[in-house]
């Protein structure tokens, strides 16, 4: 008898034993899952640009985006032109995911009948969980080549040497998603450019910018954007420009984004826009735009 209570008793301790060691590792599986969960912010913006310059979103791997943009004349032509509308300018372009962290793109555009080529990568994902990380940020690099006649540069009966019509632009992309609807991004940006109107005209050009998104519905948000270019100390540039300010809206429907928006540049692309913006909002010089965003999966 004394066998059997000792017997009992060893079961029991040994059941007791074992039914700790096993809620022992389920509790380790779930804290393993628990801390190796990371929560990434996703939406940040909507689309890969926020209004003309570029959001810190990229195409997912084998994902290719048709993007078609155009921009209408200003507005204060008056209605011989219809505000504008009897006016024209687009850039197409083809973006491709390459990995789910690296991108590329390139297109053609009406402005400076310009050939245009970037790389963007992330750097940083928002995320909290395992990893607290309260910014994304990306890098962004693009090159394009002016092919204007000299004639159409103001050069006629020059020879412009092929390497000087390139420009290249260099950005740190950095945004947070602040809750659902409000998204902000920074952009400090360089500008190189090869050839420049005049020696008067710096080859470098400095600027930020700052972009917002505010979620008004499922599928449509309020966007805005403006760059503020930091003049030379001794300013004697040859054409007077102004600081790039864009507001719109993003239209979801879809495979697609229409983007639908006011801008005082006609240039679609980094080097036009900040540099080259010779309009502004006083007196009427406002483009109607759209940008045209149409995703297809290839693998």
């Amino acid at each position: 008898m004394k066998n059997m209570h000792f017997k009992l008793l060893m079961l029991t301790i040994l059941l007791g034993f074992i039914g700790a060691l096993n809620a022992q590792d389920i509790d380790k599986m779930l804290n393993e899952a628990t801390n190796n969960n990371i929560d990434y912010t996703t939406a940040t913006f909507k689309s890969t640009r926020i209004v003309n310059g570029h959001s810190i979103e990229r195409m997912p791997a084998h994902q290719l985006d048709f993007r078609i943009s155009h921009r209408f004349g200003q507005l204060n032509t008056g209605g011989h032109n219809l505000w504008g509308l009897d006016q024209a300018y687009i850039h197409f372009s083809l973006e491709y995911g390459l990995t789910n962290w690296m991108m590329v793109g390139l297109g053609r555009g009406t402005f400076e009948k310009t050939y245009d080529g970037f790389l963007k990568f992330s750097v940083l994902r928002q995320s909290k969980g395992a990893r607290n990380m309260p910014i994304s940020l990306s890098l962004f690099s693009s090159s394009s080549l002016n092919t204007l006649y000299p004639g159409e540069m103001g050069l006629a009966g020059k020879s412009v040497p092929y390497w000087s019509r390139f420009s290249y632009v260099y950005q740190v992309l950095i945004a947070r998603k602040f809750n659902e609807r409000f998204s902000l991004e920074i952009n400090p940006t360089i500008v190189h450019r090869n050839l420049v109107p005049s020696e008067l005209d710096p080859n470098d050009v400095a600027a930020v910018g700052a972009g917002i998104r505010y979620k008004l519905t499922k599928r449509i948000s309020f966007n805005a954007e403006y760059y503020y270019v930091i003049p030379p100390i001794n300013d004697f540039r040859s054409t007077k420009t102004y600081d790039p300010l864009s507001i719109g809206f993003d239209i979801e429907t879809g495979g697609h984004v229409f983007q639908l928006f006011l801008s005082n540049s006609e240039a679609m692309i980094e080097k036009g826009f900040i540099t080259d913006t010779n309009s502004r909002w006083g007196n009427g010089g406002i483009h109607f735009g759209f940008n045209i965003s149409r995703v297809f999966a290839l693998k």
